[in-house]
């Protein structure tokens, strides 16, 4: 039984074939395309707005260099978030569990911020590895010490992106099951658990935009040092 709670999060496979690039592909065919009218629908709209607020937030510590990457933030948020949210419904499969697909984001797009910062501006880059005023004998363990953190940072990315995601989902599948199990028991107390079950929901909605939207601040964040 322990070990079934775990299933959900393996790739589906059908006829050998690994179903994972279909559920990673199928966001982007969810999402509504512009439309060549002058007057967008609702949705449409929304789309819109909700992108434009979350690209002037999340760039406006950024200097006009880094709004080069407005892009890539914003389609990567909507993928994000798009997947986890898919991945809430019954019977689907959520990627973002998988620690490859997250460290094959985190890994590639952290070392493209350290690489434009050692294009741009080499010295400040390479001043984040000692801070000002170090006494002479700690500079050799600081310097060591600020370059394990460096390559920590897309460690630490995809890991919190999988833990919050996988710990959430199971929470869930757990008490779903006690209130399976103790619906013909004990029906008052099932009832009560189905509550806690859908607040747990409500809260993993809330959890699956936040860890996307903290997934791309971070990543900005880091470019903020480097541009």
């Amino acid at each position: 039984m322990a070990m079934s709670f775990f299933d959900q999060f393996a790739s589906p496979f059908f006829l050998g074939i690994p179903l994972i690039a279909i559920a990673i592909a199928l966001p982007w065919v969810l999402l509504p395309t512009p439309s060549s009218r002058s007057i967008n629908n609702r949705l449409l709209t929304i789309q819109g707005w909700f992108i434009n607020r979350f690209t002037n937030q999340l760039l406006l510590p950024l200097n006009v260099g880094g709004h080069k990457w407005a892009l890539l933030f914003a389609s990567l948020m909507v993928f994000l978030i798009t997947i986890n949210m898919l991945g809430l419904l019954p019977y689907t499969f959520t990627p973002t569990t998988q620690l490859s697909l997250n460290m094959g984001l985190a890994v590639p797009l952290s070392l493209a911020t350290v690489i434009i910062g050692m294009r741009n501006q080499p010295t400040v880059a390479l001043g984040h590895l000692l801070p000002e005023g170090t006494p002479i004998p700690l500079i050799p363990v600081l310097i060591i010490i600020e370059t394990i953190s460096l390559f920590i940072r897309p460690l630490a990315l995809g890991v919190r992106l999988t833990a919050n995601l996988t710990a959430g989902h199971l929470l869930i599948q757990l008490i779903a099951t006690a209130v399976f199990v103790l619906m013909p028991m004990m029906p008052a107390v099932a009832i009560l658990t189905a509550a806690v079950l859908f607040l747990l929901t409500l809260l993993e909605v809330a959890v699956a935009m936040i860890q996307a939207y903290v997934f791309v601040l971070l990543l900005s964040l880091y470019l903020q040092e480097n541009v």
